[in-house]
């Protein structure tokens, strides 16, 4: 992809780049059969039923003949947080409406690959996992994520303009991967980046004024909130079973997860001045990046960007550190790195529980 080239002047085909070298590596993690093949009668079990009752068919249940204008505002301004700094106002109605459009396809862009990747660490967890219960909800995740995979690419597709994986994205996930124990897939994956996911998630349908995106996230964030509980209900007891020293290192891993989260993003969105896929929205905008990011550090001092919409929520501080401070996971040592790193710890687990409980709106 020449990201040289506006993304709006690319062909539609362009976006299906061929692979880089670099993105072919081997997982060190174990491969382990199990011959206990009776289910646990516990909440995995549970979740298990769950997923095989939940699965979907995206063909049937979404209307793809829903139309579909990239040129006209998927979401609802007043719910943006750009759209509330004093420098947009500024912009002309064209540069808006491009940078509208194109901030949103960035952020669509993501969810696309953030799901090629939880495809890969579903799968990672099917054969890895020592546990039979587990291995068959494993296999249901991986179901739901190919379909993630498949309705986020129908999608972007409709509105041609897709997004490079943001490399913060890309290193939190690579680091998921290449990780020794299934256990740190899966705080990777099923704490962190389902998180993550289902906070977008959350708030994008809260925002988004198109029926059919609409209609694909409710679904989507349905399997996620099932995703979200299977780190707790079956890592919880694990991780407590662990010598101290295991818990440390697992601790450690999800520090140096959420601190690549903290670093690679500003302002709760997806969007780092860092990120290249960013600096492209404005370059389609005609938005120069040196006025935008003092706009944004100008609304950001005069306090206008420091609480989200009614309705929406803030993936770290919401979801992925109280589902870490539930499994033990923020223990002393780990406190004192996120003090260290300037990353506040949130254990409130109110709105975690919410989006669990089969409802995943939050309230």
């Amino acid at each position: 992809m020449n990201l040289a080239t506006p993304i709006a002047a690319r062909p539609k085909e362009d976006w299906r780049v061929s692979m880089n070298p670099d993105d072919i590596y081997k997982n060190p993690m174990a491969i382990a059969w199990t011959f206990d093949y009776l289910l646990s009668g516990d909440k995995v079990e549970d979740l298990y039923k769950r997923a095989k009752q939940d699965q979907w068919d995206s063909d049937q249940l979404l209307n793809w003949d829903t139309p579909v204008d990239p040129s006209k505002p998927m979401i609802n301004d007043r719910s943006d947080i750009y759209h509330r700094m004093p420098f947009f106002a500024k912009l002309s109605k064209s540069q808006q409406e491009t940078f509208t459009a194109h901030s949103t396809a960035q952020l669509l862009s993501q969810f696309l690959h953030g799901e090629q990747g939880a495809l890969m660490t579903a799968a990672c967890v099917t054969h890895s996992v020592p546990d039979s219960t587990a291995k068959l909800y494993a296999a249901t995740q991986t179901m739901d994520e190919a379909r993630h995979v498949e309705v986020y690419a129908r999608y972007c597709d409709k509105i041609a303009i897709v997004y490079p994986m943001s490399p913060w994205l890309k290193a939190l996930i690579d680091a998921t991967l290449q990780s020794d124990r299934y256990e740190k897939v899966m705080i990777g994956m099923n704490m962190i980046v389902e998180g993550l996911a289902l906070g977008a998630f959350n708030n994008m349908y809260r925002t988004t004024q198109c029926e059919l995106l609409k209609a694909i996230t409710f679904n989507v964030m349905r399997d996620e909130s099932r995703h979200v509980s299977f780190g707790h209900a079956f890592l919880g007891p694990e991780i407590a079973k662990l010598p101290e020293v295991e818990r440390e290192d697992l601790a450690d891993f999800a520090f140096q997860a959420i601190n690549i989260l903290a670093n690679g993003t500003q302002t709760g969105t997806l969007a780092s001045k860092v990120d290249p896929g960013f600096m492209e929205v404005l370059y389609n905008a005609n938005i120069d990046p040196e006025d935008f990011f003092k706009g944004m550090a100008e609304a950001k001092e005069a306090g206008i960007m420091q609480e989200l919409p009614p309705g929406q929520i803030h993936a770290m501080k919401d979801l992925m550190l109280p589902a870490l401070a539930r499994v033990g996971l923020l223990t002393p040592a780990a406190r004192k790195k996120y003090e260290e790193a300037g990353i506040p710890i949130f254990d409130d687990p109110r709105v975690l529980h919410a989006m669990e409980g089969g409802n995943p709106i939050a309230a």
